[in-house]
């Protein structure tokens, strides 16, 4: 695998970024809006993971949300995973979409259900980026070149299921000609559950490496509140605390809100675009789960009222980026203005 230059040959994408890595666009870009979709099978989330207790009931309902986000002139980006492409129904809905532009595919590692199965499956094994880095890269490479010849071009993007990045990840995107990673929920520390932690990352794009290019667009959340600027600080000790984040937030001193209709309120997360844009981010990567789709499938959307309440939070944002000057935007139109800063 080549190496990184420009930040030191060390780098690797759980190393926390420094000032300098921070991404540029070029003139007139900006700010900007991603929505992005982990396209995924349907399982419990509640019982332990299996590799085969899973459905794609949901993915007909992609065709009703595909139209929706061409009527708000969004683009959405399809990261999808190894059951997803395998479905033929999934293949010709993304595939159209893509075909005629409305829609950008990418990559979404759920290794549990991704061949080959050489694994134990459990939590910690969950998280790609925690496997054998060999068997990492060829879970990876399988899922890569399905979707290329899926859907007829090389994805651009990743973003590892349940934000697993690892040690060896960058050297296997180096290797497959990946150029930009969505893996990083920034303030959101997985650890606890053998993941990673990602609690003091940035909500900004950076360059995980110049040479070859990598570049990082982290799903944005945001800190709310009067104590909002010592968020990084106060946070995460809150949240060790029973009840010590939902106290904070309740009470107005602080609140962790992240751009996704699932469990985040439109009303704050017209608060977290506000709070996002006054920060000067050039880039909102909004996200959700595709089986949200489909009532039954994910704890956010448990009736056709929640449901309802999904795309009227996709309504109501995106009315409020569009009022604010946000254009909804693609994976390869926010490579091109980082490549041309």
């Amino acid at each position: 695998p080549q190496k990184a230059s420009g930040y030191g040959d060390q780098q690797d994408m759980l190393t926390l970024p420094r000032a300098e890595q921070a991404a540029h666009f070029a003139p007139g870009f900006g700010p900007a809006s991603i929505l992005t979709v982990d396209t995924e099978e349907g399982f419990d989330w509640d019982k332990p993971f299996t590799r085969d207790q899973h459905d794609l009931t949901h993915v007909g309902r992609i065709v009703r949300f595909q139209s929706f986000c061409e009527g708000l002139g969004v683009s959405p980006v399809y990261l999808v995973d190894w059951p997803i492409v395998q479905s033929a129904q999934a293949r010709e809905i993304i595939g159209d979409a893509v075909s005629r532009g409305a829609a950008e595919v990418g990559v979404q590692l759920h290794p549990w259900v991704n061949p080959p199965f050489d694994e134990e499956v459990n939590t910690h094994n969950s998280f790609a980026g925690n496997l054998p880095p060999d068997l990492e890269r060829a879970k990876f490479s399988k899922l890569r070149d399905a979707i290329e010849e899926a859907f007829g071009a090389p994805p651009m993007i990743y973003r590892a299921g349940r934000y697993g990045l690892g040690p060896a990840t960058k050297a296997l995107l180096h290797e497959t000609g990946v150029v930009i990673d969505s893996s990083v929920r920034a303030l959101y520390d997985y650890s606890p559950g053998s993941g990673p932690n990602y609690e003091a990352f940035p909500n900004r794009p950076y360059w995980i490496s110049r040479e070859p290019p990598l570049l990082e667009l982290p799903l944005t959340t945001v800190y709310r509140g009067a104590l909002a600027r010592h968020g990084a600080a106060l946070f995460p000790r809150l949240a060790r605390l029973p009840y010590g984040a939902g106290l904070a937030a309740r009470t107005g001193l602080l609140e962790r809100i992240a751009l996704t209709p699932e469990g985040t309120p439109l009303a704050s997360a017209i608060e977290a675009v506000d709070t996002a844009l006054a920060d000067g981010l050039p880039l909102l990567v909004l996200s959700f789960h595709s089986p949200s789709l489909a009532p039954g499938n994910t704890p956010y959307v448990r009736t056709q009222r929640d449901l309802d309440d999904l795309f009227a939070w996709l309504r109501g944002v995106y009315a409020h980026l569009a009022a604010k000057g946000v254009a909804p935007t693609t994976v390869a139109k926010t490579w091109v203005a980082a490549q041309h800063a």
